[in-house]
């Protein structure tokens, strides 16, 4: 993928040692305001999520236009992507197998995030869990 300048509203959730405790409730408030502000980015939606440490998650939802009362970022630059299969415990795994890749290319790989295509309750339902890593490379 290339970014030039996409635009995110950027929030973060807490953890503690990597597990999500206010996800729902972040999400929820920042779709209600995606939505209140009819910014949401339908034809190019993804959310990407990255853990900042043990205790604080990064998440990166795009948008068509600046959400008020939310903090904005953009991202610009190549990403190298790759669909996974399985549980959530696999995600230390996924981040260096997607660092991984960065390097066989010749490329320094930059920030990693995943896009996790379904909620846990869904995976479990569904079957199969399906998370994309994305990498940022430089």
């Amino acid at each position: 993928m290339h970014f030039k300048d996409k635009r995110f509203l950027r929030a973060t959730t807490r953890s503690v040692m990597h597990i999500p405790l206010n996800m729902g409730d972040v999400f929820a408030r920042v779709n209600k305001h995606i939505d209140e502000a009819g910014a949401s980015d339908a034809d190019q939606f993804i959310v990407l999520s990255r853990d900042i440490s043990p205790w604080s998650s990064e998440h990166l939802f795009s948008v068509s236009k600046p959400v008020a009362g939310e903090e904005m970022t953009t991202l610009s630059g190549d990403f190298l992507t790759k669909v996974f299969e399985g549980p959530y415990s696999q995600a230390r795994q996924w981040h260096e197998e997607m660092r991984q890749i960065a390097r066989d290319r010749k490329s320094e790989p930059g920030d990693v995030y995943f896009f996790y295509t379904t909620c846990p309750k869904c995976a479990k339902a569904y079957g199969k869990n399906y998370i994309v890593g994305v990498a940022a490379v430089v």
